[in-house]
């Protein structure tokens, strides 16, 4: 039987040694500088930076640090590429993997592909600025799209979104139909809002924090720092997870000598390994058990909620022989986690992409907010809902508008501050613009930041679609694989853009925690970079010479903080931020009292029938989740190996260690997973601790596997629930 190995701990000492060794690749100077200036991290949303300084969070404390904002400071950080390398032709870079992209070093120069060219030529700024509105120009608006990804500005995604619809188009989104939309959708429907209810500061004064289909150990490290004080101070983390993640069990806390001394501290104090995909029905356990407790808080229920009887039928109808069945949990354990939830004082749930990557992604989330509802734990100071948001600003990119359907008020409030008129026709989601560019309806794309390509599910059919747009324009500050794949047959320019501290003007960026951020830019790095604003108030003014609108005063980041505090409800603030420095919560967004952004301004119980959300498949049996490395930003690779699950490279599948004895495979020997979509062939398995049926594999590799169904609600793909089969390779 393959067993497992004894599991690494998280964060410690060699933690420490990596991070110091990269400061010195970057350099003690450079290094310190970018780590200490007033400016937002790039990496996760958590919130650190800002006017308090680079490595101070938004409680003030310091230092505030972690490998993901080190790794980001390190790409940063990187010479610009040599111009020899562009005499290769587009094969050779397709060969390289994610990690080796990465390392090429910094864009610095304009980069044009011709049609049906094989190699990228250096061009100079006014030609590819010319070149990019011609393209546009020549384009019907609904034949486009526009793209963000999370690290761009608040700044740049208002005016990007801005452009696209003065232009004449709405489809305009981001990267968040990939990851939190769910969240987004499910909260709407319950509370109102489609953010955190609490402040970083609510949690010093929690005695019970779930982490439901989250890793921080590996996405949000500085979230773990939380966790261990929850512990410290008597209560309780409880974790909901298919996977028992080392450095969710254990954590060495770098700034923290007792926690290294000790070889690591104590991080879940209940830990539940659900099936993949029956989330909802351990959560209707969960509130099962309350029920039968007697341990829901019914004066508040009673006082601004509804819909609490169809949703206590529905848990009386649910049997606990379902729920077992499904979740593969027991009884007594679902009971005692109620148990604790019923003793808690303050409780906050926060959850991350294993609850939203789901066709039923946005009923997930509500099953959450209806056990929040259930103790009367949203409406108060420390507790209520925290989805723990990936990149460092795609909260702040919603907020301002780049979606496909714009708020009522907001859509209101544009057309009168500025005297347009917005296209009214409806916008496509990110998934639906390509599936657009897949049947030859788009002829033009701005794609800003990210990787569209490693980001979409399904591989060949993403590389594809992408491949028939005809004209493809990317703002980015370093070459990834979605530059080189699916551009073969059409045109593509790349323009390099400055890194959020190089910024000429200040910037501002959102937390998880809908917290507003002013960063200072300023760090020169590389003298052929721009600014995203520069280039798409640019463009604007090529664009639309007969907009009513003065685009000029739109390359000024004063004007469009303007237009941001005068059209997006609860960004006033933003006006003067450059001035009075004053960082800000988004208003009417944290709930402390219980006034729910409702039309009656009571919170919703959403009952759900979730025996359908799992269905079996005879020829794939085995369900597949796609997840990320501890040395992995998004789909940015830092590091090939996975230092807190054990694995060495990439190519690898982690199993359980029945299923390996089932399937006569030791630890080691290659397989191969194939799905209805794709296959990985002479994968590495690798034992791991999951309930037997239930896989893990890295993304973006697995995307392959992973076809385009999704929440119909969110229209979030499902990346964490996929059907696969497992065989010995030959």
């Amino acid at each position: 039987m393959s067993e497992l190995r004894q599991p690494p701990v998280g964060g410690g000492f060699k933690k420490i040694l990596y991070t110091l060794d990269t400061v010195r690749r970057i350099g003690l100077t450079k290094s310190a500088k970018a780590l200490t200036s007033h400016n937002t991290c790039k990496a996760c949303g958590l919130g650190m930076g800002g006017q308090a300084g680079g490595m101070t969070n938004e409680l003030g404390e310091f230092p505030a640090v972690c490998n993901k904002s080190v790794q980001a400071q390190a790409s940063d950080n990187r010479a610009a590429i040599p111009a020899a390398v562009f005499e290769h032709p587009l094969a050779e870079f397709q060969k390289l993997t994610g990690r080796e992209m990465d390392r090429l070093g910094r864009l610095n120069q304009p980069l044009y592909k011709a049609a049906g060219s094989d190699h990228f030529t250096a061009i100079d700024w006014p030609e590819a600025i010319t070149l990019a509105s011609e393209r546009f120009a020549a384009s019907q608006p609904q034949r486009t799209f526009f793209y963000s990804s999370g690290r761009s500005s608040n700044e740049a995604g208002f005016l990007l979104q801005l452009l696209a619809r003065l232009y004449g188009t709405n489809n305009v989104n981001n990267c968040s139909y990939y990851c939190h939309q769910a969240t987004g959708v499910g909260l709407g429907t319950t509370i109102g809002t489609g953010t955190a209810t609490v402040e970083l500061a609510d949690l010093p004064g929690c005695d019970l924090i779930f982490v439901i289909g989250a890793n921080p150990a590996s996405n949000h490290p500085r979230f773990i720092h939380q966790l261990k004080a929850c512990r410290d101070r008597g209560g309780q983390v409880v974790v909901i997870n298919p996977a028992k993640e080392p450095g969710l069990v254990r954590f060495a806390l770098p700034k923290s000598p007792s926690s290294l001394i000790a070889g690591g501290s104590e991080i879940a104090s209940h830990y539940l390994q659900p099936n993949i995909g029956s989330d909802a029905a351990l959560l209707a356990g969960i509130g099962k058990a309350l029920l039968e407790l007697d341990a829901c808080d019914h004066p508040f229920i009673s006082a601004h909620t509804q819909g609490f009887a169809d949703y206590r039928q529905q848990l009386e109808n649910d049997s606990w022989e379902a729920i077992t069945h499904a979740t593969g949990i027991t009884q007594p354990a679902i009971m005692e986690v109620a148990r604790f939830y019923a003793q808690a004082n303050n409780a906050v749930f926060a959850w991350g992409m294993g609850i939203t990557h789901h066709r039923h992604g946005a009923e997930n989330v509500e099953a959450i907010a209806n056990l929040a509802l259930l103790r009367g734990m949203v409406g108060k100071p420390s507790a209520g809902l925290l989805p723990l948001r990936g990149h460092s600003n795609v909260q702040g990119i919603g907020t301002i508008g780049v979606k496909p359907v714009l708020d009522r008020q907001v859509f209101a409030n544009i057309e009168q501050h500025l005297g347009v008129s917005l296209p009214t026709s409806p916008g496509l989601d990110t998934l639906a613009c390509l599936t657009a560019a897949a049947e030859g309806n788009i002829d033009a794309a701005l794609i800003m930041g990210g990787n569209l390509f490693e980001a979409t599910p399904d591989s060949s059919w993403a590389e594809q679609a992408l491949d028939r747009i005809p004209f493809k324009l990317f703002l980015t500050t370093s070459l990834n694989r979605g530059h080189v794949h699916g551009v073969e047959s059409g045109e593509s320019l790349i323009l390099p853009v400055t890194a959020r501290d190089e910024e000429w003007q200040p910037t501002t960026q959102e937390s998880m925690f809908n917290y507003v951020r002013l960063s200072d830019g300023g760090i020169e790095r590389l003298d052929n970079t721009r600014p995203e604003v520069d280039i798409l108030s640019e463009l604007a003014i090529r664009l639309l010479p007969e907009c009513p609108v003065d685009l000029t005063e739109f390359k000024s980041h004063n004007s469009i903080r303007a237009a941001i505090a005068k059209t997006i409800p609860g960004m006033a603030p933003l006006a003067d931020i450059a001035v009075a420095r004053k960082e800000f919560h988004v208003q009417n967004r944290l709930l402390h009292t219980p006034q729910f952004h409702t039309a009656d301004g009571r919170a919703r119980f959403v009952a759900h029938q979730w025996q359908a959300h799992r269905q079996a498949d005879h020829d794939y049996p085995y369900q597949l989740m796609s997840v990320r490395s501890e040395g992995q930003y998004n789909s940015i690779i830092y590091e090939e190996k996975d230092s807190y699950r054990g694995t060495q490279h990439r190519w690898v599948v982690l199993m359980a260690p029945e299923d390996l004895t089932r399937l006569g495979i030791n630890g080691g020997d290659r397989v191969d997973l194939c799905s209805r979509h794709g296959e990985m062939l002479a994968l590495e398995a690798v034992p791991f601790n999951l309930p037997p049926g239930n896989l893990m594999a890295y993304y973006p590799e697995a995307n392959v596997l992973i076809g385009r169904e999704q929440d119909p609600r969110s229209k979030t793909p499902a990346f964490k629930s996929v059907p696969v089969a497992v065989a010995k390779s030959v």
